[in-house]
């Protein structure tokens, strides 16, 4: 090995790379690839860290891992497997989270450099602030699909991973998913959260029945509604759901009739619901369609079991065998570990089963579109199929950018964009122009991070700002709140420190327009600042976010529009006129941050090529583009049905 490397790199990197110390983050699809490079390539000292195992999907292109091997940690096996390809090189696994305490800023110092080789956002932006902290360099990679990215982030040389704003996690009302769904995704979150009512863990956020406290319904829910003897036993609130069905030791027959016959009535009952929209259509557990004479068959496509269509009736069935068997799962995780409940995982056949049938069972009644297994997974778990090859690539360029950096050649680690549709010049990999610098506004590498928080004050509590904002949408892990002034401590990492502020309101505290917090994070050495406006709470029919994050409080405005000269031509006037007016529209709140976001990345994503050569940060889970001509591909994945949910009433 040694040889190979003397005739292939220069003797200093050569030097470099054997003086080096290499953490992989990620034992994945690219992370298997990654790790195979650094091994084959000499590199002396590796570590790696994965906390997940290791899964019979996962070996279609995780090639480090066989069937054997199903069910072991992931950093473990991908170590003994990759030694044997050169027993000289030193790797050391972890079997844990990055996040952990354990891996604090001591950790990351020890490394000359970082790969990182994730699946989530979280745990990017976590490594993120600890290479900055650590003034170590990272190298991020990502895939879609037949599409990927590497790029450098070097604190002070080059855009950090969250110094473009990722697009926001989609969000739904309650009220449309428990009463007027009207896309299949509206139907695979009511049937995941049906899942977590009957088995899941208790949430009271995650109720199906149908909502009567809808304002589109104006109160008229509930007079005309069916007394049926499984309303009567089971009129059921989202509290006794699981104690009920549990009652009828999840009879499929008595649960499909509360939930798609009685619930449906129940909403037939809201007339307001129904007076623009295709009323639902309640179905009998003994006349499922394609089950009586007369009816279209299941349609059957060749190819895969699981991209073949269901009739409805045979979602009856696979409602009623996937009850059973996860009735069966329930019971048999109750005496071996006093587990009261189950985790519902797209891998595990019986419950993605469950909702797969429930979904389409819900689509047809509301005149869905019905959608294939295979699709409702991929919706349903956030799936971006994963290329074999496109990884392998991927993890290429990861260490070519290694060997330029332990060169000390920074500035050429430009961020490289793979393309499955290549440009003008015949490209596969499209290169920028040069290293984005980092992004003077950015509330994580900014010499003074800030953000304005915008929010109703008299409505969200001390723990919604902890769980939503702090940790959620700004990715801290263990946060401490001091307000600016006063020096109020409103929130501390400490355990049971501050617990008797967690249901008091944001005013309750002294928090209110106006108020500038000071956050700490010590787990990850990051300060932040952050500036509080107030915001009114949108109502229950609105898709507008809780709360919103911007880095600048002008975002928060709306833009006046200069009005465009008047011309002769009267139509044109007409036009230029109706044309202003939609401008000066006050914006969605929903809006504005993508708004920001989209003018940051046509700022700093500019290449040597075309204008359709350049695109934004690619994660497995977020994909996105920031081109103004690529702005119909833009709309389109942002619609995808593939990107995380999250229901707020």
């Amino acid at each position: 090995m040694a040889a190979n490397m003397k005739g292939m790199l220069q003797e200093d990197l050569r030097a470099a790379i054997l003086k080096s110390k290499v953490l992989v983050v990620g034992a994945g699809g690219i992370g298997c690839e990654i790790l195979k490079n650094l091994v084959m390539s000499g590199f002396p000292d590796v570590e790696i860290i994965d906390l997940d195992t290791i899964d019979v999907s996962n070996l279609n292109r995780q090639f480090l891992f066989q069937k054997k091997h199903v069910g072991m940690s992931k950093a473990k096996v991908a170590c003994e497997t990759a030694s044997t390809f050169n027993p000289d090189v030193k790797i050391k696994h972890y079997h844990d989270s990055i996040t952990s305490p354990d891996f604090g800023l001591s950790f990351f110092k020890r490394f000359t450099i970082v790969l990182n080789a994730l699946d989530n956002r979280a745990a990017r932006n976590h490594v993120n602030r600890m290479c900055l902290a650590a003034d170590v360099p990272l190298i991020e990679s990502g895939t879609a699909g037949y599409e990927g990215q590497v790029e450098l982030i070097k604190k002070g040389l080059s855009q950090c991973y969250e110094c473009t704003p990722k697009a926001a996690q989609k969000t739904f009302p309650g009220c449309t998913i428990r009463n007027t769904p009207s896309e299949p995704i509206h139907c695979i979150v009511w049937a995941k959260h049906l899942f977590n009512q009957l088995f899941g863990e208790d949430d009271p956020d995650q109720d199906v029945s149908p909502d009567t406290a809808d304002p589109e319904a104006a109160d008229i829910a509930g007079k005309e509604a069916l007394q049926s003897e499984s309303n009567n036993k089971g009129n059921i609130d989202r509290v006794s759901t699981r104690i009920w069905a549990q009652s009828c030791d999840y009879d499929p027959e008595k649960l499909f009739t509360k939930l798609f016959h009685d619930d449906i009535k129940y909403l037939l009952s809201m007339d307001n619901l129904w007076k623009k929209r295709r009323p639902p259509t309640p179905l009998n557990w003994r006349e499922l369609p394609d089950g009586v004479a007369g009816c279209s068959k299941e349609i059957n496509y060749p190819g895969l079991k699981d991209q073949q269509r269901w009739s409805i009736s045979k979602c009856g069935s696979i409602f009623a065998e996937s009850l059973k068997n996860l009735n069966q799962a329930l019971r048999a995780s109750q005496e071996k570990s006093s587990t009261n409940f189950l985790v519902w995982d797209k891998d595990d056949q019986h419950a993605m089963d469950f909702v797969a049938a429930c979904a389409n069972i819900r689509a047809y009644i509301f005149g869905i579109p019905q959608k294939t297994r295979f699709d409702i997974k991929s919706m349903a778990g956030n799936i971006i199929p994963a290329i074999a090859t496109t990884n392998a690539i991927i993890a290429g360029m990861v260490v070519l950018h290694a060997y330029q950096v332990l060169s000390n050649n920074l500035q050429a680690c430009r961020s490289v964009y793979l393309r499955l549709k290549m440009n003008h010049r015949n490209q596969l990999l499209v290169p920028e122009k040069a290293l984005n610098p980092p992004n003077p506004k950015c509330y994580v590498c900014a010499p003074t991070p800030q953000a304005v928080l915008a929010v109703d004050t008299a409505n969200m509590t001390i723990k919604e700002l902890e769980e939503l904002v702090l940790k959620n949408r700004l990715n801290m892990i263990a946060p401490d709140v001091m307000i600016d002034g006063t020096g109020a401590v409103v929130i501390s990492s400490e355990e049971g420190e501050t617990d008797c502020n967690n249901d008091k309101k944001l005013e309750e505290l002294g928090i209110k327009d106006g108020t500038i917090l000071k956050v700490d994070d010590f787990h990850q050495n990051y300060s932040l600042t952050i500036f509080v406006v107030y915001r009114e709470k949108p109502g229950p029919k609105d898709d507008s976010p809780l709360f919103l994050i911007t880095a600048d409080k002008d975002a928060l405005k709306p833009k006046e529009i200069e009005e465009k000269p008047s011309t002769s031509n009267g139509q044109q006037n007409a036009t230029v006129s109706a044309d202003i007016a939609a401008k000066k529209r006050k914006p969605d709140s929903t809006d504005v941050e993508d708004i920001a976001a989209k003018k940051r990345k046509l700022q700093v994503n500019k290449t040597d090529d075309d204008d359709d050569d350049d695109i934004c940060i690619i994660d497995s889970n977020d994909v996105s583009y920031s081109n103004s001509s690529e702005l119909t591909k833009t709309k389109k994945l942002e619609s995808s049905e593939d990107d995380c949910l999250i229901v707020c009433d």
